[in-house]
């Protein structure tokens, strides 16, 4: 898979790729990740990427030019399958939506910035909106930070356990039970005997159950549809 993000903060993005997982994935090849500098395509002399909105009111607004020649340069280089804004007011984010990206082999992101991006690149580029939840960042960049590690992480071979991904919150509309460590019994505080017991068909009812117990009184809303 490739990711190509556009931003005008590239640096924000530095310490989340290049570390754990994400690295990891990227030096197996599996992943393809390279941040694009908006700037770099500005046609004017002091790189502008920013002016102030039509109608007047508070906050710059990302200009047309820079970001359509950006795109456009990309899309002379490959097809896309899908091209992202990171945008509070997109669809939420969710282990559906990463299950669902992670399955592409192109992907395109732009990140928002100042007061959001021209509207008609919305309009005529962008055919999927995220958001990573209902409140506002100062940019698109960490927000795209965490899009692409929850697709990352999907990809065959990312991960040393294949089968953990499969078992992650979210993944069947349930959180995750609680897991434990050694040591079996510390300061008096015991790990359930069923998960020291071997009886594997047993210990995955156990967690089973403890899911959907942790999921009634967390999230009560993922079961509303369910037949649980």
């Amino acid at each position: 898979m490739r990711i190509d993000i556009i931003t005008v903060l590239p640096e924000l993005l530095e310490s989340p790729l290049q570390h754990s997982i994400m690295q990891r994935a990227q030096d197996k090849g599996l992943l393809e990740v390279e941040v694009h500098q908006l700037r770099d395509y500005s046609p004017f002399k002091h790189k502008q990427v920013d002016d102030y909105q039509f109608g007047g009111g508070a906050g710059m607004v990302m200009m047309l030019e820079p970001v359509v020649r950006c795109i456009e340069h990309l899309q002379q280089q490959r097809a896309y399958d899908e091209i992202i804004y990171m945008t509070p007011d997109g669809d939420t984010l969710n282990q559906s939506i990463a299950n669902q990206l992670s399955l592409q082999g192109n992907l395109m992101i732009l990140c928002g910035h100042y007061k959001g991006v021209d509207e008609r690149i919305r309009e005529h580029f962008i055919t999927k909106e995220i958001s990573i939840g209902d409140y506002v960042l100062s940019g698109g960049e960490l927000a795209a930070a965490v899009l692409v590690d929850a697709i990352g992480r999907l990809l065959p071979g990312v991960l040393n356990d294949e089968t953990s991904a499969l078992f992650d919150s979210f993944q069947d509309k349930l959180l995750s039970p609680p897991v434990y460590t050694r040591p079996a019994e510390y300061r008096g505080w015991q790990v359930p005997d069923i998960l020291l017991s071997g009886q594997h068909a047993k210990i995955e009812d156990w967690r089973y159950e403890q899911a959907l117990e942790r999921t009634r009184k967390r999230r009560p809303d993922l079961l509303d549809n369910e037949d649980v």
